[in-house]
């Protein structure tokens, strides 16, 4: 196999791993590697991995600036569903893997590449998402997943080869790093090592994002989000680009500590994992979202947007972004949010926010029709009686089978 590979374009962040994968695909392949690098705002500077690709023989690097991108087409979208996995998680990483697979299977196409690579483990769900996209997106493109490869199993074994090679390595990745992190506009991710045991409570030095909820201000900070056919589109009045928008909102919660998540996820592979997640803006999105939805979508919709939304945060979980389920259903949540369109205020404290007042020109909130004063609106309470017996007809019937047969 190895004699059919001749370029590949590599997913690369300039750390260890990936900067080993890298000459470990020149050595193993004897191939050309280009290497990817994405900004999907996880806020580190990408020029040192531009630097340490040329150092390491790279010809053609690719760094991109993908946040406003990331944001309109994939976590604007997601959000229209009100996504969450497992009823709590904002699926932070889960949305960004198929816009960089996306852009690895496309730069291979432009470059003539025979293969991607990508420097998921064999453990967990990334390595998924990469390569189900990938098989989306060109059928024919090969994929190399190294950590399923090659015979480098420890952290010591790992080193060595850096060395070896002379691969810089950084003086505290000599140590036992506590935890791993991913980040993103969306979110920061933080697992392993002393976050492996789900009986011992997260350090405090694990959140990147986010302060304390309880070291939050006490005063609490109201701030409203505009919407417009269900994508956020301001924050206190002023217009913003989706990543700007996402940018401010992180900002705003991550003052007052919103958006902390401990959580115990079971992984597509088939193992559980726990995990830290913050994300302060997704977090406010979510809540200002369904806030707006309360008052412009009908119950049917609403209700059916609810039974739907597991099925597609679950397809996103598990790689399937691109498959055609999750496309059609997109085009039904679409569908709903032609009148999402208002103002809601949004009260931050302590680590929570919370809907207080919410606005739409195409409200479907009647006052007159909630009200307790006669409205102007005619509701004849006596309507209600029939309603009532022709929705209790059955309960009626069954209650009766049951009364007759000693139930």
């Amino acid at each position: 196999m190895a004699k059919d590979i001749k370029k590949v374009v590599l997913a690369y962040s300039g750390g260890l791993d990936t900067s080993i994968i890298l000459k470990w695909l020149q050595e193993t392949y004897n191939c050309e590697v280009i290497t990817f690098t994405a900004d999907l705002g996880q806020g580190e500077e990408l020029e040192p991995a531009r630097k340490k690709a040329e150092m390491m023989g790279i010809k053609e690097i690719h760094i991109e600036d993908l946040r406003e991108e990331f944001v309109r087409d994939f976590v604007f979208p997601m959000f229209r569903a009100n996504a969450v996995y497992e009823g709590v998680y904002l699926l932070g990483t889960s949305i960004a893997r198929p816009l960089i697979a996306k852009r690895l299977v496309e730069i291979a196409q432009e470059s003539g590449a025979d293969a991607i690579s990508h420097g998921a483990t064999g453990k967990g769900n990334d390595q998924v998402r990469f390569e189900l996209t990938a098989n989306a997106l060109d059928p024919s493109i090969k994929v190399i997943a190294p950590w399923r490869e090659w015979d480098l199993r420890s952290r010591t074994q790992l080193l060595a080869y850096a060395e070896r090679n002379q691969i810089p390595i950084a003086k505290d990745k000599r140590g036992e790093a506590p935890f791993s992190v991913d980040a993103n506009l969306l979110h920061t991710s933080s697992e392993g090592m002393v976050l492996e045991d789900p009986a011992v409570p997260a350090p405090d030095y694990v959140a990147q994002r986010t302060v304390n909820p309880e070291d939050a201000p006490n005063e609490p900070e109201i701030i409203t989000v505009g919407f417009e056919k269900g994508d956020p589109v301001s924050v206190n009045g002023v217009k913003l680009s989706p990543a700007n928008l996402l940018t401010k909102l992180n900002e705003l919660g991550g003052k007052h500590g919103v958006g902390r998540l401990d959580l115990v996820e079971n992984r597509f592979v088939g193992m559980k994992s726990r995990g830290l997640y913050e994300t302060p803006g997704g977090t406010i999105m979510l809540v200002a979202h369904r806030g707006i939805e309360s008052i412009t979508l009908d119950r049917g919709e609403a209700h059916l947007k609810d039974e739907l939304m597991p099925k597609y945060a679950e397809l996103i979980y598990n790689g399937f972004w691109f498959a055609p389920e999750r496309e059609m259903l997109q085009a039904l949540i679409d569908k709903s949010q032609e009148f999402v369109t208002g103002e809601v205020t949004v009260k931050l404290y302590k680590g929570q926010a919370s809907v207080i007042a919410r606005t739409s020109p195409f409200s479907l909130y009647s006052m007159d029709l909630v009200t307790f004063e006669e409205g102007a609106v005619a509701y004849d309470h006596k309507d209600a009686e029939g309603f009532i017996k022709l929705n209790g007809l059955r309960l009626k019937t069954y209650a009766a089978r049951n009364k007759k047969a000693g139930r």
